[in-house]
């Protein structure tokens, strides 16, 4: 198991000729200037990560990592921690909403076992990249060991080895995740917990009360000052947290588009971007969580998703329901004629 893991080096997208290049073909096309919207932005971020005019979009790729976390024992979730396997078992059977999703969008779909609490044994379509059966309450004790996270986050990485594509999302399922992210949050951002923690599975106001009080404690017990990303992650977070973490550095490395989901994959890039702050550059992001503290860390990081449909579920369904819009930002651009092309006056002809 290694005793740290090595972050990859993050170039940043920022290319002043290429970014005027993209803005002409842009503004080029048969339509007022900027009418597009968010989807030229978006065609303008595509191209600069893949270096060209004429960027598009190869099969497209979700990854779910899935985890246990040892401060359900704090009473902390709505749901029995055995869901965390049932759902995965249900990822395999292909009957959750990301299957659903993933096959309407033609996406391909890694289920993996980051630390779940179970034995499932060999089973098709797992990937088995358990570091331990779940992490330990961190109520008590670190999360995780410094060489766990470490494991985790390397497993991470060399997922991104079987993706043959240039856009990569990332899903989770683990109970107990979002006290784990709103964690994670409070230590990185410096809000305060009540900003961060929400109903996570639907818990009722005195519930997420007293995950509130759960945080602000732990936070206490581990005097938790320090903000260095690794620590923060290996003292809160949980395997699925971690290996994303280290998937999505992997990811970036490759200049994919990264497609980040809710509060869970984004408490991992929260992490991230600390170690390698130019991973922003290759982010797109998919939604804005009903959850309460992912629209905080969004403005945190001074990001504008492109959906906002109260959605809270996790698995990536974000990050995959946001597809159809990347296709269509970069299928103008490839696509759509020219007003010189379609003889069409441009304004001011």
């Amino acid at each position: 198991m290694p005793s740290s893991f090595l972050v990859p080096v993050i170039s940043s997208t920022h290319d002043a000729a290429l970014s005027a290049a993209l803005t002409t073909a842009i503004n080029n096309k048969t339509k007022p200037t900027g009418s597009l919207g968010m989807l030229e932005t978006l065609a303008r971020q595509i191209g600069l990560i893949q270096q060209t005019v004429q960027p598009n979009i190869v099969a497209p790729t979700l990854i779910v990592c899935a985890g246990d976390h040892g401060v359900v024992a704090e009473n902390i979730s709505a749901y029995p921690q055995s869901v965390t396997w049932q759902m995965v078992e249900n990822f395999l059977a292909g009957g959750a909403a990301i299957n659903v999703f993933a096959r309407q969008n033609h996406c391909a779909l890694y289920i993996v076992d980051a630390g779940v609490n179970h034995d499932f044994g060999m089973r098709e379509g797992l990937l088995d990249r358990k570091v331990a059966y779940g992490t330990r309450n961190f109520a008590q004790e670190a999360a995780m060991s410094a060489e766990q996270c470490a494991q985790a986050m390397q497993y991470g990485a060399e997922l991104l080895a079987g993706v043959k594509g240039n856009v990569v999302g990332f899903g989770e399922m683990g109970i107990g995740n979002t006290t784990a992210a709103a964690a994670i949050m409070h230590v990185m951002t410096q809000l305060p917990v009540a900003e961060c923690v929400g109903a996570g599975t639907g818990l009722a106001p005195e519930g997420v009360l007293h995950k509130q009080r759960v945080i602000e404690a732990a936070v206490t017990h581990h005097a938790a000052e320090n903000t260095e990303p690794l620590e923060v992650l290996a003292t809160f977070g949980g395997f699925e947290i971690a290996m994303i973490a280290g998937a999505m550095l992997a990811a970036a490395e490759r200049r994919m588009i990264l497609l980040i989901d809710g509060f869970i994959v984004t408490s991992a890039l929260l992490v991230a971007a600390r170690l390698q702050p130019a991973i922003l550059d290759y982010c797109v992001f998919a939604h804005c969580s009903d959850e309460q503290g992912h629209r905080q860390m969004l403005a945190y990081l001074h990001v504008q998703p492109i959906l906002q449909m109260g959605l809270r579920l996790g698995e990536g369904t974000g990050s995959v329901l946001a597809l159809p819009l990347l296709h269509a930002s970069v299928n103008f651009l490839r696509e759509m004629a020219t007003f010189d092309s379609a003889a069409v006056s441009n304004k001011g002809a």
